[in-house]
């Protein structure tokens, strides 16, 4: 009998191919996509994706989607403790329904890998990480030789220029980066969306909006495609601030690229 998985989803190309290798192993079944959303905004945390393309991303996929809102109150952005509060309050109704078993698309993070197996472990839990260790110019050009297409959906201003947000993942992407950065954003410098690929159906229509910047991020505003919203501006206060959601090093699949 297959153990029950919950897969920690961004949207983004790590994720993607960490549930790719985890739908190929007979070991496990994947039941059920988690994502932090912010509730204020309507968008995936840090990523700043609508919350319209995950769901369809999920549809896509065939998998239940469970999303999990981060609060955000008058007194300033969601803290530690309330994240905690939340994130415990999921994890134990997981638990109930029999997932004990959750994978994530980290790569090289040891601190980050840590700090999720410590968080589940108090639950009485457990994390794989099914593309843990590999070099991360071995990921970026599996995930293409796959067939799966993405592009970036926001980047740390501080190290990649706004033109990055908006750009396909494909084999010249890397030619393109500056000196130092990651080949697959590991660190935080840039994050994706993925519309295609061998884990979907169908792929995800999307367009591209307009470039927004918040607090030193670079976005691109992806729309479903034939939106209402196409060719909208899209207003910085719609996106949320970094310091509105939790740091990467939480058991959220935020970090997952």
């Amino acid at each position: 009998m297959p153990t029950p998985v919950a897969m920690s989803w961004s949207g983004g190309k790590d994720c993607a191919l960490a549930l790719y290798r985890m739908l190929q192993d007979p070991d496990y079944q994947v039941v059920s996509l988690l994502t932090t959303v912010s509730a204020e905004f309507g968008r995936i945390s840090h990523h700043g994706v609508r919350i319209a393309l995950l769901e369809q991303q999920a549809a896509s996929i065939g998998i239940p989607l469970r999303k999990v809102a981060l609060p955000a109150t008058d007194a300033g952005p969601c803290t530690m403790e309330q994240y905690d509060e939340v994130m415990a309050a999921t994890m134990s109704q997981y638990r109930n329904e029999g997932v004990h078993t959750f994978a994530f698309g980290d790569i090289l993070l040891e601190d980050i890998r840590a700090y999720r197996e410590n968080r589940l472990a108090r639950m009485g839990m457990r994390g794989i990480f099914p593309i843990w260790g590999l070099d991360t110019i071995t990921v970026f050009e599996t995930f293409l030789q796959l067939g799966f297409k993405a592009c970036v959906a926001c980047v740390d201003g501080e190290r990649l220029g706004a033109h990055f947000a908006g750009r396909m993942l494909d084999a010249t992407f890397g030619d393109d980066l500056p000196e130092g950065i990651d080949l697959c954003g590991e660190r935080g410098e840039y994050h994706s969306f993925v519309f295609d690929g061998p884990v979907f159906r169908l792929p995800i229509a999307i367009e591209t909006g307009q470039r927004v910047e918040r607090e030193g991020r670079h976005h691109i505003d992806l729309l479903p495609a034939e939106s209402s919203t196409a060719g909208h501006e899209a207003a910085t206060e719609t996106f949320p601030p970094v310091g509105r959601v939790p740091s990467s090093n939480t058991i959220s699949p935020t970090s997952s690229v």
